[in-house]
């Protein structure tokens, strides 16, 4: 059994593969302990190899895992193991967004990446959700309940929260300012695939690839269709994983 961990800001996950593919997968919450955590998610696998790629994969190499690799290399892989052609990644995770660019055989070619503040990840969308009175599970599919966006103009987390509220007080429709910021992150993220070039086929990657409204934005914007797993946030898990294997 070869394992691969992702041990991220908002979730860590776990992929173990067989000789036949995928044999089990694993999602928790980071939580207050993810050392703890990792190592409850590997202890039920009798692994061969780990490999462990995220924000926490440094202390995972000084513990339990027998190699490491970054979260670019780790998504170019599990994405291009679940969809062959895949070519662009964009990959919305708890604490940043990335854009990463394929060549033919699937090593990454170039990439963009924003991880300086919380704009456009998965911690602002979770905080927006949050004061506009929604679940983050519900949030993307209530957004596109509105018929037309309100702007949000501020893209930093604190500034932006403040015109929410602002908003709320004047009796805007929180499904339409849901929208509006929904579509601040898509405008964000596209000016990052516009400079690593864009290139068929598209996969959405990471925690935010769940978000129905981010996804049909995008492919408003881009005119064309994003590919999906159905379990998006398992492809950087699923990268570490085949890259064990690919090791031994």
């Amino acid at each position: 059994m070869f394992v691969g961990i992702d041990i991220g800001s908002r979730s860590i996950k776990v992929v173990a593969l067989n000789g036949e593919g995928i044999a089990d997968y694993n999602i928790v919450d980071t939580g207050f302990n993810p050392h703890e955590r990792s190592l409850e998610l590997i202890k039920p696998y009798n692994a061969q190899k780990i490999v462990a790629t995220g924000y926490g994969r440094h202390f995972a190499r000084e513990d339990f895992a027998d190699s490491v690799i970054t979260e670019i290399k780790a998504h170019g892989v599990g994405s291009h193991y679940l969809f062959s052609n895949c070519r662009t990644i964009i990959d919305i995770g708890g604490q940043d967004s990335k854009v990463i660019a394929l060549d033919e055989r699937g090593r990454v070619a170039d990439f963009q990446m924003n991880d300086r503040c919380a704009a456009g990840t998965g911690k602002f969308l979770e905080i927006m959700a949050r004061t506009l009175g929604f679940s983050l599970e519900a949030f993307g599919s209530e957004s596109l309940k509105a018929d037309k966006a309100v702007k949000v103009n501020s893209m930093c987390t604190v500034f932006a929260e403040s015109e929410v509220v602002s908003l709320l007080a004047k009796k805007e429709d929180p499904r339409k300012i849901a929208l509006g910021l929904h579509q601040s992150i898509v405008e964000r993220v596209s000016s990052m695939l516009h400079r690593v070039g864009i290139t068929d086929d598209i996969v959405l990657s990471g925690g935010v690839g769940r978000n129905p409204c981010i996804k049909k934005l995008f492919e408003q914007k881009l005119g064309r269709t994003l590919y999906r797993y159905e379990n998006p946030e398992i492809a950087g898990a699923l990268g570490a994983a085949l890259t064990a294997r690919e090791q031994s």
